[in-house]
């Protein structure tokens, strides 16, 4: 008699962006977008230390040949002290991929990803938090690395900046604007 077996349909990169949301599904290049804000436009509230403190979803498209890893950075060129640090994670896999809306407090179920020290002396994400006046620019840059860094959650912007010199093989930028 013969048995009854399920068969899994397996876990590939195409099946995994079928369950993107419908905004990330139309990326066909190196592209970083956002439900939350276009690129050049206001960053919502929600996103800021104004607001729910929550990082936006991103999603991208497939990076060029030869990436081997992805790296994301937020920072704010505008800030008084010069460009601060606000998110940086390595280990993201060289595919299509997305970060839910919140998943700045951990991205580690990400295969593998890491979060890093930011310039707020915390792991992972913090919130645009500009002092009054004119709007800042917050740069989401997402790196194409020929290479995988291997950091601890305990690094910061210059090991990362060392780690990945002379290995970013394409950036994709979102900027959004935000202020008080």
């Amino acid at each position: 008699m013969e048995e009854n077996v399920d068969v899994a349909t397996p876990i590939t990169p195409e099946t995994l962006l079928e369950d993107r949301p419908e905004w990330a599904r139309e990326l066909y290049g190196f592209e970083l977008r956002s439900d939350a804000f276009v690129n050049g436009g206001a960053i919502p509230i929600r996103h800021t230390a104004d607001g729910d403190d929550l990082s936006p979803a991103l999603a991208w498209g497939k990076p060029p040949e030869g990436t081997k890893s992805l790296a994301l950075v937020v920072d704010d060129p505008d800030a008084p002290g010069g460009t601060f640090t606000h998110w940086i994670v390595i280990g993201l896999p060289p595919t299509a991929g997305d970060l839910v809306e919140g998943r700045g407090a951990d991205p580690s179920d990400v295969a593998g990803a890491v979060s890093l020290t930011n310039d707020y002396d915390r792991v992972g994400w913090s919130s645009p938090t500009p002092p009054p006046g004119k709007p800042h620019r917050y740069r989401f840059r997402l790196l194409a690395l020929d290479n995988e860094p291997r950091l601890p959650p305990t690094a910061r912007r210059g090991d990362f900046d060392q780690a990945i010199e002379g290995h970013v093989i394409a950036e994709t930028t979102l900027t959004g604007y935000y202020g008080r």
